[in-house]
């Protein structure tokens, strides 16, 4: 899934159904974003915000949004769609949760928290 330069031509590989979906998805994140840019990253839709905040793309079988959702407002809302590796996967054959994403992405977008450097040393 990659050779994709923008994501209208990313979206347009697939077939009208699946097309319609990713357009809903792309709208939503942009409503939830307004201030990010789009581009491809890792074969996928990708929107930034002086950092990646959110990739998804389209599989045979579902829809998967990346990178793992760390909120833990949203932890009962994702929990139906976590994938194996923390991603979500929508499936293609059940409603598309819009607002769920719309918030994701919003959720995403906040910094990182910063890590602890742990207890200061003695003497330093």
């Amino acid at each position: 899934m990659s050779g994709f330069a923008t994501v209208d031509a990313y979206i347009a590989r697939f077939p009208e159904d699946v097309q319609k979906i990713l357009g809903k998805i792309r709208a939503t994140i942009r409503r939830a974003l307004p201030q990010a840019t789009e581009r491809i990253s890792y074969g996928m839709p990708t929107y930034r915000l002086e950092r990646d905040v959110i990739h998804f793309g389209a599989f045979k079988k579902h829809i998967g949004l990346y990178p793992p959702v760390r909120d833990p407002a949203l932890v009962a809302r994702i929990a139906k769609y976590s994938g194996e590796k923390g991603n979500l996967q929508f499936p293609l054959d059940e409603p598309i949760p819009y607002a769920l994403i719309g918030d994701i992405a919003k959720s995403q977008a906040k910094p990182p928290p910063m890590k602890s450097k742990g207890p200061a040393k003695a003497g330093s």
